[in-house]
């Protein structure tokens, strides 16, 4: 051992142990460890799922002795046929590598599943729950099944022995027109294309040149778990649950149960019973109505039958009609000639009445002349005394008037008066000899024009300075210094009166 460490020449012990600094080490482990775990398998149980802002996921596996971090990156994620959720038993596929940031190691995840049959049982009576507490499969929301469609909406395989089914049980019942919309029923991107089919259907217009569904029929045959599981993804529930149309889920067979039939209108056990669903049989319909017919049929004859006797029955019991007619047409012409008699007593009473009248009536000329000349009379009567009245009336409002219009002048001359006293105030207050006498001066050039800018006085100018008691001659001198501003007059001076500073 001691020979091993034999002094150098500094006298330090010499080691021959190679010496590597830390990123060396870091990236000698990354390619040991990416080396031989290029891609593996690893079972575990999921635990603290975390989704970042940048869409990366970052979970936990785990058994009961070790722990495996893990991340699954963005593009990866968004394609996971499955979402790991937390205490769920998954398979995931990727490699190994290191993360020198933090000296451990992780799993980059390529691919998830559940771990078996019971990881997916579990998985999918976890989202049941889910899903109907949110009221998706109450039946308040289930729609009822149109008696017989015009026409019929199918989402499934074009290529399966599902359409083959509907299309021969249709045909068989009564056939309807329908409209395929292919889509894969198993697979990634199976349960998009099955949602995106139920929504589209559901956008048709009613009056476009593509007829909308009244049913829709989503099918597919049967199979294990794993193939039907496109059918228990959320987007499908969801679509299904949001359908405006009637729907129908046919997925499997009897013994198959997805999460679309809880939120489907009616489930059939298989895509050929779905069929029988849509539409009656056209055969039992026709029987129906030809039974329907020979019953009315019956049930009219019958009727007219029994209303055909109660109308013979009636007509014995009344008397003949001919009889009756000749006994009241006799009975008319005596009431006739009866009429014709009194009638005739009558109208000879009443004459002799009215011509011993008319001789005791005064001609109308008589009594119009009479009457004129009483109203004559009374005419000029009235005349005269309205004349009076009308008179009086308006020698008493002439008067009134007079009165009123003195006292209003005298108001009105009042009011003026008082207006021109102090408009001629307002005046003096306004005039600029008032403003002289409290020591202003107005600034005269040559001409007697009013200078009321210091810029425009030149030095040497002759200038007059008018003041309260006179006049004083002046020569303007050099640049004075600014003198401090003085507030603008409210008003300007108007008539002759010159303007201020």
């Amino acid at each position: 051992m001691a020979a091993a460490m034999d002094p150098d020449a500094d006298g330090q012990p010499a080691n021959n142990i190679p010496e590597f600094s830390v990123s060396e080490i870091s990236q000698a482990v990354k390619r040991t460890i990416e080396g031989a775990f290029d891609r593996v398998r690893v079972r575990g149980e999921v635990s603290r799922v975390t989704t970042a802002a940048s869409g990366h996921m970052y979970l936990s596996l785990k058994d009961d002795k070790a722990v495996l971090d893990s991340v699954c990156w963005r593009n990866t994620a968004n394609q996971l046929r499955h979402r790991p959720e937390q205490g769920l038993e998954m398979v995931a596929t990727g490699r190994l590598t290191t993360y020198a940031g933090r000296s451990s190691y992780q799993l980059i995840i390529e691919s998830i599943e559940p771990a078996g049959v019971g990881a997916l049982m579990a998985l999918l009576e976890e989202r049941r729950k889910k899903l109907g507490a949110e009221g998706l499969f109450d039946d308040a929301r289930k729609q009822p099944i149109p008696w017989l469609p015009d026409v019929i909406g199918v989402v499934t395989s074009p290529t399966g022995a599902v359409i083959r089914d509907i299309m021969h049980r249709l045909r068989d019942r009564f056939p309807r027109h329908v409209l395929l919309w292919p889509v894969m029923v198993q697979g990634d991107g199976a349960a998009e294309q099955v949602a995106a089919a139920i929504e589209g259907f559901n956008r048709l217009a009613e009056a476009g040149p593509v007829p909308r569904p009244d049913v829709l029929i989503v099918a597919r045959g049967g199979g294990s778990v794993e193939d039907l599981w496109a059918f228990n993804e959320e987007i499908v529930v969801r679509a299904a649950a949001g359908s405006a149309i009637p729907l129908i889920s046919a997925i499997g067979h009897e013994t198959d149960t997805t999460l679309i039939d809880f939120a489907a209108d009616r489930r059939a056990p298989t895509p050929t019973a779905a069929a029988e669903m849509a539409v009656p049989v056209r055969a039992e319909l026709e029987v129906q109505v030809l039974d329907a017919e020979q019953r009315m049929v019956g049930a009219a004859q019958r009727q007219l039958d029994r209303r055909r006797g109660d109308l013979r029955g009636l007509a014995r019991g009344l008397p003949d009609p001919v009889r009756l007619v000749e006994t009241a047409a006799q009975d008319l012409d005596n009431a006739t000639e009866s009429l014709r008699r009194v009638a005739t007593v009558f109208l000879g009473g009443r004459r002799h009445g009215l011509r011993d009248l008319a001789e005791r009536l005064r001609h109308p000329r008589e009594l119009l002349a009479d009457k004129r000349g009483a109203l004559a009379k009374a005419a000029a009567g009235l005349r005269l005394k309205g004349l009076t009245d009308r008179l009086e009336q308006q020698r008493e409002h002439v008067t009134r008037r007079s009165r009123d219009l003195g006292q209003t002048v005298t108001r009105q001359l009042e009011d003026r008066g008082r207006h021109v006293a102090n408009l001629g105030k307002l005046l003096e207050s306004y005039s600029y000899e008032q403003t002289l006498s409290r020591g202003f001066a107005v600034v005269l050039d040559e001409r007697g024009d009013v200078l009321s800018r210091a810029a425009a006085i030149k030095p040497g100018m002759a200038l007059t300075l008018k003041l309260q008691d006179g006049e004083r001659q002046a020569v303007a001198d050099g640049d004075a210094p600014p003198a401090k501003p003085r507030a603008k007059p409210k008003k300007k001076s108007s008539g002759d009166q010159g303007a201020l500073f």
